[in-house]
């Protein structure tokens, strides 16, 4: 599954598996991710997404669940979500 930078937004979006709705992460959450002190770019950001794709797709998944969106929903992670589901693939 690919991810697309969203200039207009300032955020990634990809399509969780299994969802016809567009998730978008924001610039900001990826750097609290990242530990960055700067805001990281959009070429960093897809390569974190790469990187931690599965973290972010059990996220999705979760958020859907937890938020009961219709298949179609757009939404947004927050660094939160992600770093929830990576904590928890940890224990």
């Amino acid at each position: 599954m690919s991810a697309n930078w969203r200039s207009d937004l300032n955020a990634l979006s990809f399509q969780p598996q299994g969802h016809i709705g567009e998730c978008f992460v924001h610039c900001r959450a990826f750097q609290t991710i990242l530990g960055a002190s700067s805001p990281p770019t959009p070429d960093q950001c897809r390569a974190a997404y790469a990187e931690l794709r599965e973290a972010f797709q059990h996220a999705a998944a979760e958020k859907i669940l937890r938020a009961a969106l219709t298949p179609e929903a757009n939404f947004h992670l927050t660094s939160r979500d992600v770093l929830r589901t990576q904590l928890k693939s940890r224990i």
